[in-house]
Order: C-alpha cells, then structure tokens, then sequence
C-alpha cells in the first residue's frame, strides 16, 4: 500500500465515499456514482426525437429548438436520490456528474448542435446564499466538461424571490415564476443558440419564464435541457 492509498484509507474512515444515487460505499476507482447505478439510471432518449413528450408540452406557449431531459425521475428512484443530494445536501459533485451525463447524451445529437451558450437558471441570490451554490450552474458545468460549451451564468438574473416551487400546483408555479427572471448583456445573445439548464423539469413553468425573457432578442435560437423529468 502506497502513502497515498494509506492517507485514502484514514480519510475514508471520517468522510465515507458512498454513492450519490444508492448510499453504498463507492470502489477505489469509482466517482461520485458507482458503476452498478451508472448502467441502471433511466435514460430518456429524449434528446434524439424533436417531438418528444416534453417538446409537445411547451407547444403554444414557448417556441423551443429542441428540449431534453436526460433521465427519468421517480419518486424514492436513484435520480431523485441525485437531485436530493445536489439541493438539499451539499453535494455538488452528483451536479456536475448529471451535467456529464446531459453534455454525453447531447455531444452528437443533430438537434443540440450549434449551442453557443449554456445558461443556467438562475437562483435569486438570498437562496444562493443559503443552498451555498446554484444547482443548475453545477449541472452546467457538467455539460461545460463534456463539450466545451461555454457557461454563460451572466445572461439571466432572477430579481424577485419566490417560495420553492416543491409541492405548489401546476398553476401556482406558473404564478410563482411569472416575470421574475430579467436579461442581461442581450446584444451578445444577437443570433445566438442558447440552452437553458435546469434540474428537473415538471411542468416547465421556469424554463418557459426563462424563455419569454429571451425570446424577443433578435435571431435567437432558445432549446432547453434538464438532468430529469417525471418517469414514463
């Protein structure tokens, strides 16, 4: 055993390496996700149909390129292990590895080519403050890995602080999101494709108040892509 391994083993002892997704103990050579919940997570597939359930869903309200999630999201399933990780736990890594898996699932998709910008939803900075980070940038950067799609995390401020969206009715987060979002440095936007990110997409009442914030900037291209979306 190496000095290294050693020092890996004592440390080990006091901050455990487990699984972001199961809980279970993480091999020396695994990060952030075990081996074993990497192959099972729920693949969507959704970034290679322009026709998708979820594109469907923003048909007449928002004029998306093209939406994805990358994974289906269950209730006590290991994606909703994740997510919880990211937002309630300090783990921003399980961020970034969702980020990895999105830039993975889009690198050679024909409708995500040409991104100019990933721009992460942004959280008003009292929450921010609280949570220690935005979750949507990590997932960002994630992508950012994979792609080399650089981050754009100056374009989109939230100005007004609203309560957490978790457990308000389909038409309360609507309200709950209503023109709180403002645009920043738009002329750089001119005939740009953008990508929102966000975590998990439910009825789409944020990514749709991002989008009519961006939507009037002449020649945009706006598509969208989150870590999750309700299971099949």
């Amino acid at each position: 055993m190496t000095i290294r391994d050693w020092l890996d083993s004592i440390l080990n002892l006091f901050y455990p390496r487990v699984c972001a997704a199961c809980g279970e103990g993480l091999l020396k050579d695994e990060e952030t996700v075990c081996l074993k919940c990497r192959h099972l997570l729920p693949r969507t597939g959704y970034e290679h149909n322009a026709e998708n359930p979820l594109a469907q869903g923003f048909y007449g309200r928002v004029r998306f390129h093209a939406v994805t999630a990358c994974f289906f999201f269950a209730k006590s399933g290991k994606v909703q292990h994740l997510i919880h990780q990211l937002k309630y736990k300090g783990n921003k890594e399980a961020g970034v590895f969702l980020g990895e898996q999105i830039g993975l699932s889009i690198k050679d998709a024909p409708l995500f080519q040409g991104i100019d910008y990933l721009i992460p939803v942004p959280l008003h900075p009292k929450r921010e403050r609280q949570r220690g980070y935005n979750q949507s940038l990590m997932i960002a950067r994630g992508i950012n890995k994979v792609t080399g799609i650089p981050v754009g995390d100056k374009y989109l401020v939230r100005g007004i602080y609203t309560e957490t969206q978790t457990h308000k009715t389909a038409e309360e987060r609507f309200k709950n999101v209503k023109d709180i979002f403002e645009v920043r440095f738009s002329e750089e936007l001119k005939g740009k494709h953008v990508l929102l990110i966000d975590d998990v997409l439910t009825t789409g009442a944020t990514l749709e108040s991002c989008a009519h914030q961006l939507e009037g900037i002449p020649g945009i291209t706006i598509s969208a892509a989150t870590a999750a979306c309700a299971g099949n």
